[in-house]
């Protein structure tokens, strides 16, 4: 017999931007598969994590996907649902509510964020007082003068390539000590499980480094002249990848055009800082769509067209601190509501 670590992930309950929460629970198994045929629900106390009343305060963790832990001897990493006690999904299970039971829709998310240095609370490569030089040499950038936490974004890639995630790449971003993760997963809650887990095992890491994470999407506030951090959704479903129409194309966006408010509601807090129309956004009250175009809110990438409007969309607009079940769950919504 051997003794499994396993480490159970949620979703707390504040408002609107929930938080991870873990706790680890030690099983002795004689052949652990690492399955989640054979993992068992748990429970927590939701009075701690404003998902219930300390009256009433169990709440249910439903596993929904396991990881090998790449950092733990015998470790498993458990994305969890939250249960209410009679067993139905509790208000702040966003997993819940998408409609991809056939994992028609492929998700590509593009989680940009700032590594914050713990002691300073500014982002890597900021001085003390004031300001390193503008951006615009900090993109893709190699060297030490414009390149700051290299070794925790590669550390965070190998741990991630390890646990089994459809880790795609990195790069620097714009912004001085802003870094950039891609994500790739075949079915909406697949693609939420994979950027809450790569979000999970990023936050850990800095624990060991003197660095938090920051996935506000304007952490140097809004009046600064810097990028902020978005979280762009990639999305195709069987029509978008084999319609061959222009078109059915145009239909599909023009669906998101009178949802415009239902979609901000879930593309995270502070949005508003970063939807400017500035800094390759459009802005947060306006809905446009183009080929090629970074500053819509849809982009319609080059290479879609080129294979004959054969491939996908990006939705500029969700922000790095942004839930991607939710994000992923509207997004489909809307497009089944596209008349074609």
């Amino acid at each position: 017999m051997a003794k499994i670590k396993l480490e159970y992930i949620w979703l707390d309950g504040y408002k609107p931007t929930q938080n991870m929460r873990s706790k680890t629970k030690v099983e002795e198994h004689e052949n652990f598969q690492g399955t989640l045929e054979e993992l068992g629900n748990w429970s927590f106390d939701g009075s701690s994590t404003r998902q219930a009343s300390g009256g009433a305060s169990d709440c249910i963790l439903k596993p929904v996907a396991i990881y090998p832990d790449p950092e733990r001897k015998n470790g498993y990493l458990v994305m969890s649902e939250v249960l209410n006690a009679d067993g139905t999904p509790h208000e702040s299970n966003g997993r819940a509510t998408i409609d991809d039971d056939d994992n028609d829709f492929w998700f590509g998310f593009e989680q940009e964020y700032f590594i914050m240095d713990a002691h300073t609370q500014l982002p890597l490569g900021f001085p003390i007082g004031g300001y390193p030089a503008p951006q615009g040499l900090y993109y893709c950038s190699v060297g030490g003068r414009n390149t700051h936490g290299r070794d925790l974004v590669e550390e965070h890639a190998d741990l991630c390539i390890e646990a089994g995630l459809n880790f795609e790449g990195i790069n620097q971003e714009v912004a001085c000590g802003q870094w950039e993760f891609q994500l790739f997963a075949k079915g909406a809650k697949k693609a939420g499980d994979e950027i809450w887990i790569a979000r999970y095992l990023l936050d850990r890491l800095t624990e060991k480094y003197g660095y938090y994470i920051e996935y506000h999407p304007k952490p140097l506030g809004k009046e600064m002249d810097w990028n902020g951090s978005g979280m762009h959704a990639n999305f195709s479903n069987t029509t978008l990848r084999t319609c061959g129409d222009k078109a059915t194309y145009e239909a599909i966006c023009e669906a998101f055009r009178p949802v415009v408010d239902e979609h901000i509601a879930v593309y995270g807090e502070f949005n508003d800082q970063r939807l400017t129309g500035l800094h390759e956004t459009a802005a947060i009250t306006d809905f446009s769509y183009g080929v090629s175009d970074r500053g819509a809110s849809i982009r319609i990438p080059i290479i879609t067209v080129e294979k004959g409007w054969k491939g996908w969309l990006e939705d500029r607009r969700p922000a790095s601190n942004a839930d991607p079940y939710k994000v992923a769950g509207r997004i489909v919504k809307t497009v089944k509501t596209a008349k074609i």
